[in-house]
């Protein structure tokens, strides 16, 4: 059985970031994003947004998920300011190649996100998710974290997708 684990993604993981995210897109959200968001997942401007998160910062934390040599997902979460000053701490991305999916890999990402964040002062942590993904919802639910009554509406550029907001603590325990 090979190792699974998870660390702070390097230059040398931009190529694999874009590749699980342009997979597990097209997977997750067929039929409900334009060939043109799946397009843009591939492009010089995604590999120059990935490189400079590499590079972003403490307050921010690019994860990758590894099986043995294979890079098989990743997590990108911050702690910033909010509009009224308070800081938040949110899960931006959270996803594993389908391939690998079922294999603990999301719950070490959002387990070592969830330790960056705490170690930057913060308690709880929040991530936005399409209503329609089932799959991601229930990992959340899993974790402990629940809609908390937020909603968005984001346009697609051919329609819009409605996004509940779930929330949690942060003080996560990795069952293994």
């Amino acid at each position: 059985m090979a190792i699974a684990t998870v660390r702070p993604a390097t230059d040398d993981d931009v190529d694999a970031i874009m590749a699980i995210q342009d997979r597990t897109w097209r997977t997750a959200y067929a039929g409900l994003l334009p060939e043109a968001a799946f397009a843009s997942l591939t492009s010089d401007a995604a590999r120059s947004h990935w490189s400079d998160a590499v590079h972003a910062g403490e307050d921010f934390h690019l994860l990758v998920a590894a099986e043995g040599s294979e890079t098989v997902g990743f997590c990108a979460a911050a702690r910033y300011a909010g509009a009224d000053g308070r800081s938040i701490a949110e899960v931006s991305t959270l996803l594993v190649e389908p391939r690998w999916g079922r294999r603990g890999h999301g719950g070490r990402l959002l387990a070592a996100a969830a330790a960056a964040l705490r170690a930057s002062g913060e308690d709880a942590g929040r991530a936005w998710v399409p209503e329609a993904d089932t799959a991601s919802r229930g990992f959340y639910a899993r974790a402990g974290w629940e809609p908390d009554g937020a909603v968005r509406t984001l346009d697609t550029g051919a329609g819009t997708i409605r996004e509940v907001r779930v929330s949690g603590t942060l003080h996560l325990q990795l069952v293994e």
